[in-house]
């Protein structure tokens, strides 16, 4: 049995915004309805970084499991020049049990989170919401960016990052769409309390968004915590605010929720909702204009499912993207090395020395 190989620059050219955010609902969805199995992870910490392994099932026009290995290392980009973010993900028939296909996992990453903060906004913020605060201006804030102006009207959007530089390119990038106006961490506060949306996307390990920084009606996408040891809002702000999830059990073990536990400020009977469960309509969502709901958003498995269920049949439809076997007899190895292509695309997957 072939498998298919795709690479980063295949799920660029395959994946796009408006579909990954269509995926990633109709996922929280079924999550919602319990019409999908529990996604499952496991995390594991090493010096300088850590990795994670996410799992789950989901059917478009077959039964998938999709398995994602992930690492994060957020001091890669200054250490080495290595993204922060790299890994694989392994597509299978979930009837049989065949592997299908696997994919770069950099990309679907960073697309279907910056989809799942689409979502939320699309049921938690303000219908008007036109201000939005974004800290942390890497990949992840522009993709963020782009999702958000998929469901809301945006008029002016602040810039953070506490490298400068990346605040000024984002503002660069989006200014032929939208107002984009970078700023200092001295007026953080200041723009937080302008703003009816706020999406941090860090990899802090320092909270810095604080309970005083945020007005009534304000909508704020956790996005950053997805650790133990990371956090971007200090407690109070949810003790103060309608709390939602994308898996509560993570949340409580990894997220901004982890936090609030961990200080005796909060427990798990304190969350309002699942977002699939809001979406599902078993919760509501926003239910007035001036509460504050905060969206701790930790990453579900069913995120990448959706997302490299829609990689893999699109490759599959155009054509895209390199087969080869597992199988390791004489005949067969001859003739994968005689496939120079493939041969170069595993050295990129793969850059020891």
């Amino acid at each position: 049995m072939s498998v298919l190989l795709l690479t980063r620059k295949d799920v660029v050219d395959l994946l796009t915004i408006e579909e990954c955010i269509a995926g990633v609902e109709q996922s929280f969805r079924l999550h919602g309805e319990g019409k999908a199995l529990p996604p499952g992870i496991l995390g594991i910490h090493v010096q300088n970084g850590g990795f994670h392994i996410k799992a789950g099932v989901l059917k478009y026009s077959r039964p998938y499991f999709v398995t994602k290995i992930n690492a994060n290392f957020p001091d890669n980009p200054k250490r080495n020049g290595l993204p922060m973010i790299q890994g694989i993900i392994a597509v299978s028939d979930a009837a049989d049990g065949t592997l299908l296909a696997l994919i770069d996992s950099i990309d679907i990453t960073i697309i279907r989170t910056g989809a799942a903060t689409a979502v939320a906004t699309k049921y938690l913020a303000s219908a008007n919401a036109g201000a939005v605060t974004i800290c942390g201006c890497g990949n992840q804030g522009r993709i963020s960016l782009q999702a958000l102006m998929r469901v809301r009207k945006l008029k002016t959007v602040y810039a953070f990052d506490t490298d400068e530089a990346l605040a000024h390119g984002l503002s660069t990038e989006f200014s032929h769409q939208v107002k984009v106006v970078p700023i200092k961490k001295a007026e953080l506060g200041q723009v937080i309390l302008r703003s009816a949306i706020v999406i941090t996307c860090t990899p802090s390990r320092q909270p810095f968004v604080a309970a005083e920084d945020i007005s009534p009606g304000t909508f704020i996408a956790a996005v950053g915590a997805d650790s133990e040891e990371k956090q971007e809002l200090f407690s109070d702000v949810l003790v103060g605010s309608k709390v939602v999830t994308d898996v509560t059990q993570q949340s409580a073990t990894i997220g901004e929720l982890h936090h609030a536990i961990r200080e005796n400020k909060l427990t798990v009977a304190a969350v309002h909702a699942e977002l699939g469960a809001i979406i599902a309509g078993e919760k509501p969502g926003r239910e007035c204009e001036h509460e504050i709901i905060v969206f701790d958003s930790t990453g579900m498995a069913l995120q990448d499912a959706a997302a490299a269920s829609i990689v893999y049949e699109k490759a599959l439809a155009r054509g895209i993207g390199t087969t080869f076997s597992f199988d390791e007899s004489p005949k067969n190895t001859s003739e994968r090395l005689k496939n120079k292509r493939h041969i170069n695309v595993l050295k990129s997957w793969f850059p020891f020395r």
